[in-house]
This record gives structure tokens, sequence and C-alpha cells, in this order.
């Protein structure tokens, strides 16, 4: 018995150690690079060896001794990489949204309104609007989905008495040249951007230009969620604009900010697997009762396809009436 505790001891030991390795080992690969990457990946390895050698050679405090250093030598560099907003960034994500509040008017800067000719190449044009909260008349949330049915990216528009929508839009920070991929995502290789655009420059990029599969649903929220919901992407846009964050494939995409950002409305909202596999996201809001349209969800789901009608929608017509005309 004896021998079995001391031999699943030591498997434990080894599959921790493999672990941390490959978790150190993924961050130094993405964040250094030339002879310093191979150098900290090859004094990794060593490291690693070392307190396999400790744990098997000496003994169990030996072991663990030298991972509690190594682990506290990773994770001090670790924690030297800061999120910046100083860098070469990519055109679209150049210029997060940037708000101000006075009473019921919100000054909103730095919202894009870009003239795109195609997926990758547009007019930049950035503007500035002054909103009432007293005039918000309807929320709808965006769904975008480009290969993985499972995932989506969400966007959320506010509409306005006067016809005019604003789209608040969570997004990794791009560098000029820069791609996005999921495991960066989970170890600080981007910076998180709240973009604050039209309908006609987010919403038309990507049904007309991306061609992705783009849905609309209307929100159903009272006057005074409408105002909480849209002050929530007001006070991320200022404490973004204070402090730079990291984007998180798991914990900060624009799933999960939206859902700490709608727990202003309903502090026990509940957590859910459809927050991460963001495809499923209106199932999520039909289920708490706040996802629009009729019938049955697979129908509203139909309904709510628009990227047909943004392509033939008529130039002569606002682009946020057209995509609404049924």
């Amino acid at each position: 018995m004896k021998r079995c505790v001391t031999i699943l001891s030591h498997s434990l030991f080894a599959l921790i150690v493999l672990a941390a390795t490959a978790w150190a080992a993924t961050a130094l690969w993405l964040h250094l690079s030339g002879a310093l990457r191979l150098g900290a990946e090859a004094a990794l390895a060593c490291g690693a060896l070392c307190a396999l050698a400790a744990r098997f050679a000496r003994s169990r405090r030996s072991g663990w001794a030298v991972l509690a250093i190594g682990a506290m030598v990773v994770g001090g560099w670790y924690q030297t990489i800061t999120p910046r907003d100083d860098r070469s960034w990519a055109l679209d994500v150049s210029r997060g949204v940037k708000a101000q509040v006075a009473g019921d008017i919100v000054t909103l800067r730095d919202l894009r309104d870009f003239d795109w000719s195609s997926a990758t190449q547009a007019t930049p044009r950035w503007i500035t609007g002054r909103y009432d909260l007293r005039r918000i008349e309807t929320v709808d949330m965006f769904t975008s989905v480009w290969d993985n049915p499972d995932i989506a990216h969400l966007l959320v528009s506010f509409g306005f008495a006067d016809g005019e929508h604003v789209v608040f839009s969570v997004e990794i920070r791009r560098e000029a040249g820069e791609e996005f991929n999921e495991i960066g995502g989970f170890f600080r290789q981007f910076e998180l951007v709240l973009i604050g655009a039209t309908e006609n420059d987010i919403v038309k990029l990507r049904s007309n230009y991306r061609k992705e599969k783009v849905r609309m649903f209307p929100i159903l929220l009272t006057p005074e969620q409408r105002r909480a919901m849209f002050l929530s992407y007001v006070a991320l846009a200022q404490k973004l604009e204070a402090r730079p964050a990291f984007y998180n494939t798991l914990t900060a995409n624009c799933t999960t900010v939206v859902y700490q950002l709608a727990t202003v409305l309903k502090p026990d909202l509940p957590l859910d697997w459809r927050l991460v596999l963001s495809g499923y996201l209106p199932d999520y809001l039909a289920g708490l009762g706040v996802l629009g349209g009729n019938g049955p969800l697979q129908d509203r789901k139909a309904a709510a396809e628009i990227t047909a009608r943004a392509l033939r929608a008529d130039p002569a017509i606002p682009f946020s009436r057209a995509i609404r005309q049924p």
C-alpha cells in the first residue's frame, strides 16, 4: 500500500511539473524571440529536470523547493508583462471610444464611422456624438459567425428616438500586421479595446465585406435597464481610457465582458457555458426571457439573419433602417 502511495505521489508531482513547464514554455515562446527565447526555453527545461531529479534523488521537500523557486522566477517575469496603449495599432482598433457624462447627455468621442470598400480597406473617419439617455428606445444584440458556429462575435447596438444607432464591441487590440490567435489570448498577448461605432461601419463590415453570418436580436429591456446598460459601456470606456487591460480568450472576451456589464441589471445573473460558446448566446438570453421576436427560438433565429438583407439593401436607404425592414 505504501509503495502505491509513493508511486501516486511521484506521478502527481511529475504531472504538475509537466503542466507548469508547458504553460511557462508557451508564455516564453509568445513573448520572447530570437536567442533570448531559446535561452529562456533551455533554462526552463533545465529547471524542470532539476525539480524532477531533486524529487526522485533527494527528497520530496527538495523537489517542491526547486519547483517553487522556478514558479517564483517565471511568475515574477510574467507579472512584468503589463497592458499598454502606446503600441502601433491596426487602424480599425487604433482608438477606443471615450466617454463623458453630463446629466442625461453622454458625449462619445472617437466613434468609428469608416467607409469600407473591402474586408481590409476603408476610408477612416472618427466622429464625436452626443446622446440623450432619455431617448434610448431599443437595444439590439448582433451575433456574427465567421467560421465555427459555436463561436460568435457579440455587438450591442443602442437605438435612439431620432433613428441613430451606436454599437459597442469589445475586441482585441491588434498591432499593425498582427493576427489574432486563441492561444495568445490566454497569455497576455493582446490588449482589450472597446470600439464604439456606427452600424454602417461595424455591422456592414461583417455582413457585406467579410460575408459573415450576422444575426440581429431585439433585447427586451425597460427604459431604466437600457439606460443602465448604456452607462455600463460608458463606465468601461472610461476605465479602459484610464488604465489599459488585457484581452483573455476565456475571461475577458466580447461575451464575458458584456456579461459583467449586464450584472448591473441583474446582480445574480447566472453563469453559463454559453457565455464561452457564444454561438449559443441567443439560447441563453431566451432562457432569461429577454430575447425578443416571435415564435419558437429556431424561428426567431431565422428571422434574425440579416446578411442577405444587408447585401441587397438599397444604398439610398440608411443602412440601419434597411437591415430592419421585413
